[in-house]
């Protein structure tokens, strides 16, 4: 099998608040032979906020993002939920419209750019599942997570909107029902863990907006988990994993109940599975305690 290669975009996130994402990614990525070339020049997709402010800005800064990777000719993989979606938004709008495209190239133009739609965009979860294979995943587990009843939370971004991320990735998933994140649990030995909150908002993005609900969301999802015997939660995303790691206080105090469950990144369940060590997963960086490990 040739050795598959992607540029990396890793977006704000993962180099500042959730550098245990960035350590347990290359980690994985190291494990099964894939080459991440980081775009070390790319910037914040917007966090769907510049979206609602300027949406012309936040398309040619996600442009100029893909560009960077189509300088190399590579897929361009996000390890975040957000990153995924206004980036592949980004493409979309871009190839279905030319006229678009010329404008937002005229100012890439300024900068030496252009963006010619060469690229794909992927999320790291999806490379995994459709590049590299679950079935190959599975005879590389070294560490069955057998003993762990383990929550996917796939947050709303990559799941959302359905007609987009299914022309984007080869798995095609339902957003009510998605399985990748299940699929990938049970790849690592993992049992998985049904419960309606998963496919919900983790209320990252209504933090500043409306603080009490976003808790409400953090603390349903938290406690849907728990009800439902979880020893853990997953996320691919790192939005996710700060709300559902860092705002448990918040969280219980606005649901009326104590809710606190140990969280992981994907790559670190990964990573774990793959027999990596609590230090090269970043394990330490985390607020609920994962000692389980």
């Amino acid at each position: 099998m040739e050795k598959l290669k992607y540029a990396l975009f890793t977006g704000c996130t993962a180099k500042q608040s959730t550098p245990e994402q960035m350590k347990s990614t290359m980690a994985v990525a190291d494990k099964l032979g894939i080459e991440l070339i980081e775009l070390t020049e790319a910037s914040c997709c917007g966090a769907s906020h510049l979206q609602d402010y300027d949406d012309f800005l936040s398309l040619v800064l996600n442009a100029r993002n893909i560009a960077y990777a189509e300088k190399h000719g590579l897929t361009m993989v996000t390890i975040c939920n957000t990153c995924q979606l206004n980036t592949a938004m980004t493409k979309h709008r871009l190839d279905e419209n030319e006229d678009l495209k010329n404008k937002v190239n005229e100012k890439l133009k300024e900068v030496g750019l252009e963006y010619k739609g060469t690229s794909n965009v992927t999320h790291f979860l999806y490379a995994i599942i459709d590049d590299f294979g679950l079935d190959k995943l599975k005879e590389m587990v070294v560490t069955p997570l057998s003993q762990f009843n383990i929550a996917p939370f796939y947050g709303c971004h990559n799941i959302r909107p359905s007609e987009l991320q299914n022309k984007t990735h080869k798995t095609k998933e339902s957003a009510y029902r998605p399985t990748s994140l299940d699929d990938l649990i049970i790849a690592c030995g993992g049992i998985t863990v049904d419960y309606k909150e998963k496919t919900k908002c983790c209320g990252f993005h209504a933090e500043l907006q409306a603080p009490k609900t976003a808790a409400i969301l953090t603390g349903n999802a938290i406690a849907g988990a728990t009800d439902s015997n979880a020893d853990w939660m997953v996320t691919p995303c790192p939005l996710c994993h700060l709300k559902l790691d860092t705002q448990t206080h918040h969280a219980s105090e606005s649901i009326g109940r104590e809710v606190e469950l140990p969280v992981l990144h994907m790559q670190q369940m990964v990573g774990l599975a793959l027999g990596c060590s609590a230090e090269e997963l970043g394990l330490q960086h985390h607020l609920v305690n994962v000692d389980f490990v």
